[in-house]
């Protein structure tokens, strides 16, 4: 499989004495157990337990490298510039312009100046749960190819903003982050965690990522997902006949063990949980808070 560049992501880099204890009391993702060779997904929240601006982080020379959607770049910058204060933390764009993902056999070759420590470049926690080895690293080329990533992580069930949810829209919970590596319930506070920590204490979650299929192509991004009428979720990455979508999977589980048929638009679709989350629908709404 060829390396495939991802024109649309930017990167910043964080460094300074004070890097690690900086970011671990901001965002979502366990820093001080951030392997060498590991990105990790990450959120930095709104007060209120929503994501603001989501990204990947992996360890890089003296510090760290947060690769985020073009457009939330100068955003994400400007809100950890505010936070910062007087801790000893630079806070800088990177030099380089986008994200070359290699996955497969060209995993285990890829190679970067900008990749983890100078390696092969950082393996995704996200695709590694779903046992697939992906790799990212800073920079590279255009290839037109990045249809080819998205269907990847379609059928693996991994979302991304803008496409699959919008920001400051959705719970960490509700794109799986506290299945595959980007929300940590065990270390100290961050912001929003009070209301994170308190869904998944009392098992509130409900909307989840799942990925659709349908006999023919699917309708548009954003199109309703329903149950004999009622909204269920929201369609979002889309490619011919597979997709992915956030549901409520309580209404879901309902409506698959009613034999009630689930339609996106007009098209008669099937919802799988992602099996590397090892979440099952709920058959009925006691069941859903059981």
């Amino acid at each position: 499989m060829p390396a495939v560049f991802l024109k649309d992501r930017s990167l910043l880099f964080v460094s300074g004495a004070e890097a690690q204890s900086f970011l671990q009391n901001l965002i979502t993702t366990d820093i001080a157990a951030l392997g060498a060779d590991e990105a990790r997904p990450g959120a930095l929240l709104t007060p209120q337990g929503k994501i603001l601006f989501d990204f990947m982080i992996w360890q890089d020379r003296d510090g760290y490298t947060i690769e985020t959607d073009a457009g939330q770049r100068d955003g994400l910058l400007k809100r950890l510039t505010m936070y910062k204060l007087r801790a000893a933390v630079t806070l800088a764009p990177s030099t380089e312009e986008g994200v070359t993902v290699s996955w497969g056999e060209d995993a285990e070759g890829a190679r970067g100046s900008q990749g983890a420590r100078g390696s092969q470049g950082a393996r995704d926690s996200r695709f590694a749960k779903a046992g697939v080895t992906l790799t990212r690293r800073a920079g590279g080329q255009g290839d037109g190819a990045e249809a080819l990533y998205d269907a990847l992580r379609i059928r693996h069930g991994i979302v991304t903003s803008g496409s699959d949810f919008a920001l400051q829209d959705a719970f960490p919970h509700d794109v799986l982050m506290d299945f595959n590596g980007g929300l940590s319930f065990r270390k100290g506070c961050y912001v929003g965690q009070e209301v994170v920590s308190r869904m998944q204490h009392r098992g509130t979650a409900r909307r989840r990522v799942v990925t659709v299929s349908a006999a023919t192509d699917l309708p548009g991004t954003g199109t309703e997902i329903t149950a004999a009428g009622k909204p269920v979720g929201t369609l979002g990455s889309v490619d011919g006949g597979n997709g992915l979508a956030i549901v409520r999977i309580d209404r879901a589980g309902a409506a698959m063990a009613a034999g009630t048929p689930l339609l996106a638009g007009d098209t008669p679709v099937s919802l799988v949980l992602p099996a590397w989350s090892g979440l099952v629908f709920p058959a009925s709404a006691d069941e859903a808070s059981a």
